[in-house]
């Protein structure tokens, strides 16, 4: 039905190229108004196909689901399934990059066609990143009671209905459908980085779920910015949001690779299930043996206390953990959706050629590769939080500088482009961390909503931005620089003082640490 619904809006779309693609103040037709009605109905009949399995888990869950001992197999090395998980898990995490990131590409080409202003254009990014964080906290709630190949599933059904998007001949159902293709796009980045937490050995978790994220979030912008070149000047900007219905069937070709996290089947009471998984990943029996005195100190998956909801995460032992990760969200997204947007424009003001400065930001992966291979490297070696604060407080002294350019009129372009190139580098190396961070240090039945609670504070640090920016803030760069290193330098210290090393600890270990 969801791919029907989608089908059904491409006789309106076809008719376009007589139009040079552009369907704006055309008459909606039926078949696209049944359409739009079987897709949600799609979606509706695909939830209701998980619950029967939900229902025995909640069964198994209230009988003998609380006293499951087996050993974890979190000392194996990293065999073909693990590298296949990798590879599969690095392409959804692509596409569901891929999908926001088509909005720079969009915006030109869709406010010439209607006919808005800029602040009318921007409007659809500010609906995009309120998906974003919808998404992120009911994905993240739905992955801890649905399972974590659920929720993808899901997801890439959501993906392929936004589709639509692309044949949308009114600007309003466009924004409607970009919040929709938001609250999709936003929970697939959290589950991902959680069920790769649960199922990777604990010696190789860190660096791999840190890597995970620099090359799936490379490879989004990569495919984005592709599919512009190759497709827009073709078939206009439209194409690129028909996009999601290859895209997330090819998620769904793929969902046959990605497993069950093995601590989720355990959780609910599915024992077998989770040793089959053990066993395939393992490659050892003996990995997944009973625990008994043979095996001392292995962890009962689900002897730790268990949270209530999501309001435990910031009132229980993890408050002080969360309250820290969220701050850090937040102050990232200023950053990234406010500050960085505005400063060409700032730095135009300071000397520096408009050119110049719009190049050095489209250079911006580039400066962030380098630093990515270094934050890959210190989170595996050295520390996993330290690591974390170390780049939050590279990141308020980028900001810092900024502020005491401004202030001492320091009009020297090596000075703002070396601050410009740390600040691109530190909150690359930040945002890298963040998320792998917050997939280690939740209980499993809340891993997936406090990694996507986590997913959407960064996500609201920009629908804040967006906001402050409409407000003027940046437009008072040394003010806004202040403000924004202020906020980052407090969620360094909470970060300190509340974090907690996970590098190459059990999950199950962790949690002891921050409930003890």
């Amino acid at each position: 039905m969801i791919v029907g619904g989608v089908f059904a809006h491409m006789p309106m779309f076809m008719m376009g190229q007589h139009t040079h693609w552009h369907m704006v103040g055309m008459p909606m037709t039926t078949e696209m108004w049944l359409g739009m009605a079987a897709i949600p109905i799609g979606l509706a009949f695909a939830a209701y196909g998980m619950m029967p399995r939900l229902s025995q888990m909640r069964s198994a869950a209230a009988g003998d689901g609380g006293h499951l001992h087996f050993h974890v197999a979190d000392s194996v090395a990293l065999n073909k399934e693990h590298w296949k998980l990798v590879a599969v898990l690095v392409v959804a995490l692509a596409v569901d990059v891929m999908k926001p990131a088509t909005l720079g590409f969009v915006v030109p080409g869709m406010s010439e066609e209607y006919g808005i202003s800029k602040p009318s254009a921007s409007l659809l990014a500010f609906v995009a990143l309120t998906g974003t964080v919808v998404g992120s906290i009911v994905w993240g709630r739905v992955a801890d009671v649905f399972g974590r190949r659920s929720a993808i599933l899901m997801g890439a059904l959501m993906f392929i209905g936004t589709a639509i998007c692309g044949a949308m001949p009114s600007f309003n159902w466009n924004l409607a459908m970009c919040f929709l293709m938001g609250a999709s796009a936003g929970g697939l980045l959290p589950i991902t980085f959680t069920l790769m937490a649960e199922t990777v050995p604990a010696a190789h978790r860190g660096w791999l779920l840190v890597a995970l994220g620099g090359v799936g979030t490379s490879a989004g912008y990569l495919a984005a910015s592709g599919a512009a070149a190759t497709l827009e000047p073709m078939f206009s900007w439209r194409v690129l949001w028909l996009l999601g219905l290859p895209t997330g069937a090819l998620i769904i070709m793929l969902y046959r690779f990605i497993p069950e996290s093995p601590r989720f089947l355990s959780n609910v009471g599915l024992e077998d299930a989770a040793r089959a998984v053990l066993r395939k990943f393992s490659g050892n029996a003996a990995d997944v043996e009973v625990d008994d005195d043979t095996h001392p100190g292995t962890p009962n998956l689900d002897a730790l206390p268990k949270a209530v909801g999501m309001r435990e995460l910031l009132r229980g032992p993890h408050a002080a953990i969360s309250w820290g990760l969220l701050t850090c969200g937040m102050a990232w997204g200023l950053a990234n959706f406010g500050f960085l947007l505005w400063l060409p424009v700032n730095l135009t003001e300071l000397g520096v050629d408009p050119k110049a400065a719009s190049a050095l930001l489209a250079k911006s992966a580039l400066f962030a590769l380098p630093g990515i291979a270094v934050v890959v490297w210190m989170y595996h070696r050295w520390s996993s939080y330290k690591s974390l604060v170390l780049f939050v407080g590279l990141s308020a002294l980028s900001l810092m500088a900024f502020w005491a350019i401004s202030v001492m009129q320091v009009r020297a372009q090596s000075a703002t482009i070396l601050a410009t190139a740390s600040l691109l580098v530190s909150i690359s190396g930040v945002i890298a961390m963040l998320i792998p961070y917050a997939a280690e240090i939740y209980p499993v039945h809340l891993r997936g909503t406090g990694s996507g609670l986590i997913a959407a504070g960064s996500k609201f640090g920009g629908m804040l931005g967006a906001g402050l920016g409409v407000a003027g803030l940046f437009t008072h760069f040394a003010l806004s620089a202040l403000v924004i290193a202020v906020a980052t330098a407090i969620a360094g210290v909470m970060i300190w003082r509340a974090g907690v090393e996970t590098r190459g600890r059990r999950l199950e270990d962790i949690q002891r640490m921050i409930t003890r």
